[in-house]
C-alpha cells in the first residue's frame, strides 16, 4: 500500500498483480509505504476504510480516492502458479514442482483444500461481500498503461514500471471443462472485471 499524503491519493496493493513493479516505481514519491507485513502491504479495501481510511479523512480534512490493479482472474491464479513454483525447493511444497496447472486449478476449486483460503480472490481484496467495489478506481492490470497514465497525471511527473517479482515461465495448459469451473469459481472476480472499464 501506497499513501501519497499531498495528492489525497491511495494505492491498495491487490496480490499478484504488479503491486511490487508500482512500489518500486513510486515509493520515493510516497508518504508513506506499507511494505510489511502482508497483512499491511496488502491490506483489503474493506480494511482500509474500517481502519485507516477515517484517520487519513480526520487528520487531513479530506477523503483520500483509492485505486488497485485487478488481473484477469485465470490469468491471475496462473500466476499464483509460477509464484509458487519460484521458490518451491523441498519439503511438502516441492509436490507443486510436480503437479500441473490444471492439478492446482483443480486443488483451488475445492472449497476443502486449504489452497483455496490461503490464495483467496481478488474480490476479497477489492470488492465488499455482494460483490460491489470499494475501491474508487480499479484498473485492469492486462490495461496497465491507463494506471499508469491515470498515476502521472495524479502526481505529475512521468512513471515507468520496472519488472520485478516476475514468476518464471511454467505450462499453464488447462483443459476447457476446467477453465469453465474455474471461471464458476471465481464467479465474483469474473463479474468484478467484466465491470471494469
Amino acid at each position: 500500500m501506497l499513501i501519497f499524503w499531498d495528492q489525497r491519493l491511495v494505492f491498495l496493493a491487490t496480490p499478484k498483480a504488479g503491486s511490487t513493479a508500482v512500489e518500486a516505481a513510486l515509493e520515493p514519491l510516497a508518504s508513506v509505504a506499507m511494505k510489511r507485513p502482508d497483512p499491511l502491504k496488502h491490506m483489503a479495501a474493506q480494511d482500509y476504510l474500517a481502519n485507516l481510511a477515517p484517520y487519513l479523512e480526520a487528520t487531513s480534512g479530506e477523503r483520500f480516492t483509492t485505486v488497485a490493479l485487478m488481473r484477469e482472474p485465470v490469468g491471475w491464479l496462473m500466476s499464483w502458479y509460477r509464484f509458487r513454483q519460484r521458490d518451491v525447493l523441498d519439503g511438502e511444497d516441492a509436490a507443486i514442482r510436480r503437479h500441473s496447472f490444471e492439478t492446482f486449478a483443480r486443488s483451488y476449486m475445492d472449497p476443502a483444500d486449504p489452497l483455496r483460503s490461503e490464495i483467496g480472490l481478488q474480490s476479497d481484496v477489492l470488492a465488499d461481500a455482494a460483490g460491489a467495489p470499494l475501491v474508487d478506481r480499479i484498473f485492469r492490470y492486462e490495461a496497465i498503461d491507463r494506471f499508469v497514465h491515470f498515476l502521472e497525471d495524479r502526481l505529475d511527473c512521468a512513471i515507468t514500471l520496472p519488472r520485478v517479482n516476475v514468476p518464471p515461465a511454467a505450462d499453464v495448459k488447462l483443459t476447457g471443462e476446467s477453465e469453465a469451473a474455474l471461471r464458476t469459481t471465481m464467479a465474483a472476480d469474473v463479474a468484478l472485471y467484466d465491470s471494469l472499464g
